[in-house]
């Protein structure tokens, strides 16, 4: 350490002799007593300050510096030259592959800056930190920031996990085998193991991941000590809301099984992440206010000489007035560039580079592109205890590209290359190729027996072989008889209950299943009473890391709120998008842990897909398998609430999603049914799929369960019973699903008693099941058009041309998904429109779904054929008090 000078520059500092004497003193002390002892003296200074009201805060960031400083830093335990050999072809090949395909296909696209500034951060972690599972252990989990895929490909061609004809097919998945556009991983089910393509999902997702491994080791399902979670992200991504949602929470739960590396190229998309302020300081304010550890790598090793002369932080006032929009541009210039337009605007700065020459000052690097600097700050992260950790790591988007993108506006689109920046390219990284192989962009891979591959495999050996790695299957987990667990609803004689308490029973009783019941995951967004689910809690508790530090208000209750270490229950507050992400790790625990888990989620249906849709669809693509209960379902079934709560969408969003079942059940038994059904899918075949079904929270009659009805609801659709009129004037079929159906009930014996209309009435479970069968039966039949045709269960049961009305409280594109697979005529009624507040047989006669509705739907598409005269439609609506002259509901 050197001892500081006063600053000549502070203007308020009245005695300097005295300003000397007291940084003098506090190195002194750093050096005798160490930096912990140094900095808790400062730490206890500054809060004895804020008590005696000198100051009222402390600026919450550090110098725009290195955290680590040079007498802290490991020695580096690798051989660097060899590294940097290594990352130099890894870059290439990434380059090549980018570069290749675009030559090829113009429209494929792909990324070459984002990896360009990342490579050194993913080699470091590469060779010595990432840990892939064993038979010892499963491993850490690495969130790879998704532009920077082509690296990670180019490393796994290095290590001969795929082939040069994979790497031809980047971005071309049809017809042969080729390489997805970012971490899939449905579409490479055996490499990626998480997904991160939608940006800010990534970090959430970590969070909750690196929380969910403290849950399964507390209680006592998988030990997880030793195991990290690692999320390599962009300086831009943190801009999304949910990459900082789950901050605190990891603070909180002290996971210092955390780290975030954000690469701080200072770029996004079009332009400076800020250009008029500076990301890294911001990000930093913002980590350490959220509770975590924070280390800056921002200069490379040949800055070190600069610091140590620089006694008067000559340097670090000049960064600090520096904004990123410069940052950038100085990163695209030369040396001769930065000399003129950084080091000389200040004297003492200019002094200190007075003997180095343009190509010294161009060969300056940022700290993320220095292994050495880079491995410190990951050691020191593993090293961190009760708290989460990241890394700020200083990089340029594009490094390496030169003129063609390094720290350019353009570098995130740049996908060609022109022959000079090729040429470059090679000459800056001394890369072992030939002008005809640069030209040609061929891939360059070292023999077997090479000192690179072989250092490679050297290092990957004692971390547990390659990565990623995902493994596609778990141990199967056995379902107990469906007749154990939902009794009451199989046999439910007209009691009366909600398809919500339902749901919430079997969950209790299936909870006491000695072999399942530890292996489920119940989760809310602090809605477990609204729910009926207050029972729980006494049952198998809250989890809470740190047990119950209180006693609870209501001890003396007995639903009292219980918090506990090995709780159950993951009660995860008001978000949406944290107990999705909670969900999908206890979703994909079969995958990442092995071990297989049943997740389910209950929550206000409104604020499952429509809220957090891309966080469901990231759990699709990570082959997830849970339950997903969208409680409270419906547009008309939750009076009083209005617009923003009333759902009538969710099963349409639902049916979008290839891997997701989605359930509309009208009543207890149709539920006991799919429950059954969907965990033998999931947990016995271990299919890749989850399961949403829409609960409602209205109490009306449910009946037993028919003979013969399981098979149909499975299918999505069966024969609920038939309302034949005493003397038929017509014959329609009516179908309904979930708290609709008794409307449609109703209906039919009005038609039978006061029309002289027969009805069949057909429960649906799912339209969307029902749709998928006959678009696959359509398909097979058309491609196939010398074999006997098959036919799906739709065709089977709604065969013939008898009218049909479909009713069910989402909008009418929900019963629609079936229409070109009929030949009837069909009449859907729907929720379309905005949700209001009233009751709900107010909203049911608003929304025209109610069972006058009904009627007249029925009326009318006889009358339309010729069955009945239109007098009769007429009749009926003068008899209900419909409105002709009322707009629609879904007019605005």
């Amino acid at each position: 350490m050197n001892t500081p000078s006063p600053s000549s520059h502070n203007l308020n500092d009245i005695d300097h002799l005295e300003t000397a004497d007291w940084l003098s003193a506090l190195e002194s002390l750093a050096r005798a007593s160490g930096l912990e002892r140094t900095r808790f003296l400062l730490s206890a200074l500054d809060v004895h300050a804020k008590q005696l009201g000198i100051v009222l805060d402390t600026p919450s960031y550090s110098p725009y510096r290195n955290t680590i400083p040079v007498d802290a830093q490991p020695s580096y335990p690798g051989d660097l030259e060899m590294e940097e050999r290594i990352t130099a072809i890894i870059r290439w090949n990434a380059l090549a592959m980018v570069v290749r395909a675009n030559r090829a296909y113009g429209e494929l696209g792909g990324h070459i800056a984002s990896y360009a500034s990342a490579a050194e951060i993913f080699e470091v972690g590469f060779n010595h930190f990432f840990r892939a599972p064993t038979d010892e252990q499963d491993g850490d989990i690495v969130y790879f920031q998704p532009h920077s895929a082509p690296g990670v490909y180019a490393r796994a061609f290095l290590e001969g996990r795929l082939s040069e004809g994979q790497l031809k097919r980047y971005r071309q998945e049809i017809g042969a085998p080729g390489l997805c556009s970012y971490p899939h991983p449905w579409l490479m089910p055996d490499f990626w193991q998480v997904p991160t393509g939608s940006m800010g999902i990534g970090p959430l997702s970590a969070v909750y991941q690196a929380r969910f491994m403290r849950y399964l080791r507390d209680r006592s399902l998988l030990p997880t000590d030793g195991r990290h979670v690692w999320g390599v992200f962009g300086d831009g991504e943190m801009d999304e809301p949910e990459s900082i949602a789950g901050l605190t929470l990891a603070a909180r739960e002290q996971l210092d099984n955390l780290t975030f590396v954000i690469n701080c190229n200072l770029q996004r998309l079009d332009g400076p992440v800020r250009g008029n302020g500076q990301i890294i300081q911001e990000l930093e304010r913002l980590f350490l206010g959220a509770g975590w550890n924070v280390i800056k790598v921002l200069w490379g090793s040949e800055w070190d000489s600069l610091f140590a002369r620089d006694t008067n932080h000559s340097l670090l006032r000049r960064f600090a007035a520096t904004v990123d929009g410069k940052y950038q541009t100085l990163g695209a210039k030369d040396g001769a560039y930065n000399l003129a337009h950084f080091f000389s605007e200040d004297p003492e700065v200019q002094r200190l580079v007075a003997h180095m020459s343009d190509a010294e000052i161009n060969a300056l690097k940022r700290g993320g592109h220095d292994l050495r600097k880079l491995y410190a700050a990951f050691a020191a992260a593993k090293a961190t205890k009760g708290k989460p950790t990241v890394i700020l790591a200083k990089t340029k988007k594009g490094y390496g590209m030169g003129g063609a993108g390094e720290s350019r506006m353009t570098a995130h689109q740049a996908k060609k290359l022109d022959v000079d920046a090729l040429y470059a390219f090679r000459d800056r990284f001394a890369l072992p190729l030939t002008n005809e192989q640069v030209e040609r962009l061929d891939f360059y891979r070292p023999g077997e027996t090479s000192a690179e591959l072989s250092y490679l495999r050297a290092r990957r050996a004692p971390l547990g072989g390659s990565l990623p790695a995902r493994r596609r299957t778990a141990p199967a987990l056995p379902v107990p008889s469906l007749s154990s667990y939902a009794d009451f609803a199989l046999n439910a004689a007209g009691k009366e209950m909600s398809t919500t308490m339902a749901v919430v029973r079997m969950l209790g009783t299936v909870l006491k299943d000695p072999t399942l019941g530890p292996r489920i995951v119940p989760i809310v967004a602090d809605e477990a009473r609204t729910f009926g689910m207050a029972n729980l809690f006494r049952q198998i508790g809250i989890y809470a890391p740190q047990g119950q530090l209180y006693e609870p208000e209501d001890a003396g209750s007995m639903l009292f709120y219980k918090e506990a270490k090995d709780g159950q229950i993951l009660e995860e507050g008001i978000t949406e998008a944290g107990a999705l992400s909670s969900w999908t790790a206890a979703a994909t625990s079969y995958s990442t842990h092995g071990v297989a888990l049943l997740p389910v989620y209950i929550y206000y249906s409104m604020f499952g897909f429509q809220r957090v849709g891309d966080l469901i669809w990231a759990a699709a693509d990570q082959r997830s398998r849970g339950f997903l209960i969208g409680a409270t379902a419906g547009r008309t079934t939750l009076g009083g609430e209005g617009l923003q709560h009333q759902d009538g969408s969710s099963l349409l969003t639902a049916a979008t999603v290839p891997n997701c079942r989605g359930w509309d059940p009208a009543f207890a038994y149709e539920v006991a049914v799919i429950l059954d059904y969907g965990m033998r899918r999931m947990l016995e075949e271990q299919h890749d799929e989850f399961h949403y079904l829409a609960a409602m929270n209205e109490n009306y009659a449910q009946p037993s369960m028919p003979a013969g009805a399981a098979e149909g609801i499975v299918k999505g659709l069966y024969q609920f019973d038939k309302r034949v009129a005493g003397d038929p004037v017509g014959e329609v079929r009516l179908i309904g699903s979930g708290a609709i159906f008794p409307e449609v009930v109703a209906a039919a014996d009005m038609l039978a008693e006061d029309w002289g209309v027969t009805s069949t009435l057909w429960s649906a479970t799912s339209f969307s099941e029902l749709a998928r069968e006959a678009r696959d039966a359509e398909r097979r039949n058309r491609l196939n058009p010398l074999n006997e045709p098959i036919r799906s269960h739709l065709a089977d049961c709604l065969a013939g041309d008898v009218p049909i009305v479909a009713a069910s409280d989402y909008v009418r594109a929900w019963p629609q998904l079936i229409v070109s697979y009929l030949t009837a005529p069909f009449t859907a009624l729907g929720t379309d429109g905005f949700g209001r507040s009233d009751t709900r047989a107010a909203l049911r006669m608003f929304f025209e779904v109610d069972r006058h509705s009904i009627v007249v739907a029925a009326l009318s598409t006889l009358a339309d054929r010729g069955t009945l005269p239109r007098t009769a439609v007429a009749e009926a609506i003068g008899r209900y008090r419909l409105d002709p002259q009322s707009s629609a509901p879904w007019t605005v």
